[in-house]
């Protein structure tokens, strides 16, 4: 998925600087990695259609600086956002090299859930994980990764060595042969039965007779 965003070198640094930005419809972003680091302009109206966007978090961006007919390959590094309001404040952008391996965090999407045997059993699917940090190479980035759990059982779970990684893209929390990092990413579990207590409890009815027959003074 090819995304385009545009940007202009800026000059004017400092908190005074981005309040203006903001107002006029623009966030401060810098761009850093494999050469020195530019601090940027980008109109706000531009990002925010990709805020929301998965794939703008695990994609190649080509970023335009200045009109410059070569754009630059970079990866979303981190957004800021406003403490209150759904909006930006700051963008990171990384650039990437192409020859080089990566690390990126990326979605896990997960199939099956309908027609697994422990879902048809009466079990609830539990995600432990949604989200995996995964090394490759630029070009091999996936959008998400695929979890298929259409063979679950009650009572099983799916481990990261159980994921089937794209070709080229590795689990980083494996990279290293440790099966301590082997964690659980979703599991079908027995759905747990809550008895409630009655709020109120019907008198005895010698106690109702007790008070009827209390003698007045």
């Amino acid at each position: 998925m090819a995304i385009t965003i545009n940007a202009e070198t800026r000059t004017d640094l400092g908190k005074g600087a981005s309040r203006r930005l903001r107002l006029a419809e623009k966030i401060p972003a810098i761009v850093y990695g494999a050469g020195d680091p530019i601090s940027l302009t980008i109109d706000l109206r531009e990002m925010r259609p990709n805020v929301d966007n998965e794939a703008f978090y695990a994609s190649l961006v080509n970023l335009v600086i200045d009109g410059n007919k070569k754009a630059e390959k970079v990866i979303v590094r981190d957004i800021q956002h406003h403490p209150f309001k759904v909006d930006v404040m700051h963008v990171d952008f990384q650039r990437v090299d192409a020859k080089k391996t990566m690390h990126i965090t990326v979605h896990l999407h997960f199939t099956g859930e309908d027609v697994a045997p422990g879902v048809k059993a009466g079990g609830l699917v539990g995600h432990v994980i949604n989200e995996v940090e995964i090394i490759c190479l630029p070009k091999d980035i996936p959008e998400f990764i695929e979890v298929d759990i259409s063979a679950l059982e009650l009572g099983e779970s799916l481990h990261m060595s159980d994921i089937k990684m794209p070709k080229g893209v590795e689990l980083a929390a494996l990279s290293h042969g440790d099966d301590n990092h082997d964690e659980s990413v979703v599991s079908i579990h027995v759905a747990k039965v809550v008895v409630e207590e009655e709020d109120e409890v019907e008198a005895a009815p010698a106690a109702d007779a007790a008070e009827d027959g209390a003698t007045e003074e």
